[in-house]
């Protein structure tokens, strides 16, 4: 008697089943995915980057822009002091009423030329600067430097200074015209010692014409470009 042994179909059947067929394997969607795996975070996290800087020069651009939008509409006015050599205040006013046809810098201009010109110090490099300032605003070839020089040569300030001293006071520079000023001064003359030799009352008429510097010396000596033409002086009795 022989005995035969069935097997079942169906655990081969599954067996089959168990072994995916070759043909489902594709290396280009295996290679994609492996590199979304490795590089897509890095891709992902960059484009962010990118964005948020564009946003953030986007929203410094706007924020410039304002600001000088709104400096442009600003309505403050600066408000400008000028001062001479010792602080004192000589003129003011605001940046759109200061320019070189304004007659209060003319004025103060001219208050420092006549302290210039008439003060004696017994400190020979302060003299020698002095004379530098007067030479300054005075026209070349002009009749003003022959009368300066003139006076200079003739009642010399060194020499004056061996003996005393000349301090200048002016009270009031006042337009007469508009190229001609009139300056009244009182000059206290005092010995080595300091004391008081005498006081005098003086007046100068000055005629001066305006031409604005061009270099950085000028600039420097006479930012004004206020130049006196004429110039006389006479003690008041």
């Amino acid at each position: 008697m022989a005995i035969v042994f069935k097997f079942p179909r169906f655990e081969r059947k599954h067996c089959e089943q168990a072994e995916p067929p070759s043909s489902e394997h594709n290396p280009y969607l295996a290679a994609r995915r492996e590199w979304d795996e490795r590089y897509g975070d890095f891709i992902t996290r960059a484009r962010n980057w990118r964005t948020l800087a564009l946003i953030c020069a986007l929203a410094a651009l706007v924020s410039t822009s304002g600001m000088v939008w709104q400096s442009a509409r600003s309505r403050v006015v600066p408000f400008v002091v000028l001062m001479d050599n010792l602080g004192r205040p000589l003129a003011s006013g605001t940046s759109d009423q200061v320019g070189t046809n304004d007659d209060r810098l003319k004025r103060a201009a001219l208050f420092n030329w006549i302290d210039n010109v008439r003060t004696v110090t017994p400190d020979p490099v302060a003299q020698r600067k002095a004379i530098d300032r007067v030479y300054g605003f005075i026209a070349s070839g002009s009749e003003a430097q022959t009368f300066v020089s003139d006076f200079y040569r003739s009642d010399s300030p060194f020499k004056r200074a061996e003996t005393h001293s000349v301090s200048v006071e002016v009270n009031s520079v006042l337009p007469t015209s508009d190229r001609t000023f009139e300056v009244d001064w009182v000059e206290t003359v005092r010995d080595l010692y300091g004391a008081v030799k005498s006081a005098d009352h003086w007046k100068a008429s000055l005629t001066v014409a305006v031409n604005p510097p061009n270099d950085e010396s000028q600039i420097r000596m006479n930012p004004l470009g206020l130049y006196v033409t004429n110039a006389n002086w006479a003690k008041v009795l």
